[in-house]
């Protein structure tokens, strides 16, 4: 299922990218720039996206337009269009790396397809429950769950979703066992843990944020390294007896493969321009999301490393889509 080759195409990401600047990038842009979003109009991703692509429109004096397409449709866009950089994808770690190793009847190829530009955001994930189940902290939830193999359950957003892949990785930490519920988006997900349906879930901090506010789901951990600046109150899993646990939901802008190197050069430098906008942190950071700008360079090892982190989790406990 981890196949060589694939992260041999990823290592050569930072090759390309690695290239001297050529003549044209100081025309660019010339004419609007689309970014194909993969996920509905409001999902996380979405709104982070629109933030940041105001800021670039502004730094370019072109229109830079987001483009909801969920599913493989936003994949496809992308790779059917000009290698130019007026078409970009913002590609999330779940169909750039987990996605092919889960599956190899994908429509698209992350390693063929796509160059990285550079990363976007962090959500950071938080493990929720219920009020009605009667763990108030992560050690409650696993003295609970060790004591009843097989009988609590927990909602994500379908097999091989971020959800899904971070409980797997809780389980294999904790020594539980528990019965994935999967629903067709993280809408449904999280508004069947809100209502009592299933009794926990782990997803990203801006899709449950009002829910923690309002009392309607109570916050045990964050699967980050650092405490969520959206719930400084919440520990982290090391912090909650939790060790080798660390898990982000990260975002990145992608090109198509052959976009000229001085082009991805000056995507990724008025992406990490943004990023670094005080204004654009603070409405991010009000969102749940973390920005987390890298330099194309940074972000193809950063794959590197993240398609051999799951790549073992995927073996070790036999997850496939096919």
């Amino acid at each position: 299922m981890f196949r060589i080759p694939q992260v041999l195409a990823l290592m050569a990401f930072s090759v390309l990218v690695g290239q001297p600047l050529a003549a044209g990038a100081a025309e660019f842009p010339e004419k609007p720039v689309r970014i194909v979003v993969p996920f509905p109009a409001g999902a996380a991703a979405d709104t982070a996206m629109r933030v940041v692509a105001r800021k670039m429109s502004e730094q370019w004096r072109q229109p830079v337009v987001v483009d909801n397409r969920p599913g493989a449709h936003g994949f496809q866009a992308v790779t059917s269009s000009a290698a130019d950089g007026y078409t970009l994808l913002m590609g999330a770690g779940s169909g750039m790396v987990t996605a092919p190793l889960l599956s190899s009847k994908l429509s698209y190829n992350p390693s063929r397809d796509f160059v990285p530009v550079g990363r976007v955001v962090v959500n950071v994930p938080i493990l929720t429950t219920h009020p009605g189940l009667q763990a108030r902290t992560v050690r409650e939830l696993v003295d609970l769950a060790r004591k009843s193999p097989g009988t609590l359950n927990y909602s994500t957003s379908g097999n091989g979703s971020p959800g899904h892949l971070s409980m797997e990785m809780f389980q294999a930490a904790t020594g539980t066992k528990m019965v994935q519920i999967p629903y067709k988006g993280g809408g449904p997900a999280v508004n069947e843990l809100v209502g009592g349906h299933v009794q926990l879930g782990m997803n990203a901090v801006p899709s449950v944020f009002a829910h923690i506010k309002a009392g309607r789901l109570v916050p045990l951990a964050v699967a980050s390294a650092k405490r969520s600046r959206a719930f400084p109150q919440v520990p982290t899993m090391a912090e909650a007896g939790v060790k080798d646990f660390e898990y982000d939901i990260w975002y990145a802008l992608f090109a198509p493969t052959g976009t000229p190197p001085d082009v991805v050069s000056k995507v990724s430098r008025a992406l990490n321009a943004s990023l670094g906008d005080a204004e654009v942190a603070n409405l991010l950071v009000a969102q749940g999301a973390e920005p987390a700008p890298t330099t194309p360079q940074e972000l193809a090892r950063f794959i590197q490393e993240d398609t051999a982190r799951w790549a073992k989790l995927v073996k070790e406990r036999n997850l496939k889509l096919d």
